[in-house]
This record gives structure tokens, C-alpha cells and sequence, in this order.
């Protein structure tokens, strides 16, 4: 793991712990962290906390978070809202009006997915993350090893 992705894990803990009492207590023991990024090495590194950061509260909301284990479903519930604002606000750091408006849009899509039970969702993550900013990899095996890394997390 490089320097620059064990920051986002540390960012995301240590942003965690300052802001809510809840939320440190829903941390994973460091052992027990799965620390690894699923999307964000098809982005800009400059988005790597913000979608790394929306992710998990994606997990919190639909799968098994990396980094935390709620105590219960509407902890886990206000735990992903929180994460997907917090990532928000780091996306909005970045400057990036754009990257903002369209993982806003990734976010409601995917609730829509979800609430309809329908497909699709990996590869709007996917794509989503990928045209963000400049662009980042559309390589065919980085994309795949991304969406076999989520499906694990979401079953």
C-alpha cells in the first residue's frame, strides 16, 4: 500500500473519531480493517479520499464497510449519510464543481438502483470515477479487479 492510500484510511478514521463519539465507536479495530481501495485507482489520485470516503458510506448504506462495523442498521444508516457528506466536502476541496455535481449524481443513482433492485450499480461506480476530472483508467483489468473488489463487498 502507498503512503498516499494509507493517508486516505487514516483521513477517513481520524475524520471519523473527531467528529462523533458514534462514530469512533463504530470503528474497526486496526486489525480488523480491510484497508484497500476498491474504486479510487481509477480516478485522479486527487479524488482518492473523496471517493474512497463516499464509497464506504455506500458500504455502510448497502454492504460491508471497510473501516467500520455499526452497531446496528440505523447506526449504520446515519454512519453512511455522514461519510457521503464528508466525502462531499472533500470533493468540494478539490475544486471541482464538476466532480461534486457528478458523484452527487453516482450517490442518487445508485439509491435509485438499490431502492428498485436493479443491476448496474459496480459499473456506474466504475465510470463514474473514471471520467471524474481529467479521466483516469479505463484499462479493462483495473475496471474488472474494481468490480470484482465491490461485488465481494456488497454480495
Amino acid at each position: 500500500m502507498s503512503s498516499s492510500t494509507a493517508e486516505v484510511w487514516s483521513a477517513i478514521a481520524l475524520g471519523a473519531r473527531a467528529e462523533s463519539p458514534l462514530w469512533a465507536g463504530a470503528l474497526r479495530a486496526d486489525d480488523d480493517r480491510v484497508e484497500k481501495p476498491v474504486f479510487s485507482p481509477l480516478g485522479e489520485e486527487r479524488f482518492a479520499l473523496s471517493v474512497e470516503t463516499i464509497y464506504e458510506g455506500y458500504l455502510a448504506h448497502y454492504g460491508r464497510p471497510r473501516l467500520f462495523a455499526p452497531a446496528d442498521r440505523d447506526t449504520a444508516l446515519l454512519l453512511g449519510d455522514y461519510l457521503y457528506a464528508q466525502g462531499l466536502v472533500h470533493l468540494a476541496a478539490t475544486g471541482s464543481v464538476e466532480a461534486v455535481a457528478e458523484m452527487a449524481e453516482l450517490i442518487s443513482l445508485c439509491a435509485h438502483l438499490r431502492a428498485e433492485d436493479k443491476p448496474g450499480d459496480a459499473e456506474a461506480w466504475a465510470s463514474t470515477v473514471a471520467g471524474l476530472g481529467d479521466g483516469g483508467s479505463q484499462d479493462p483489468s483495473a475496471v474488472a479487479l474494481a468490480l470484482a473488489a465491490h461485488r465481494a463487498l456488497v454480495g
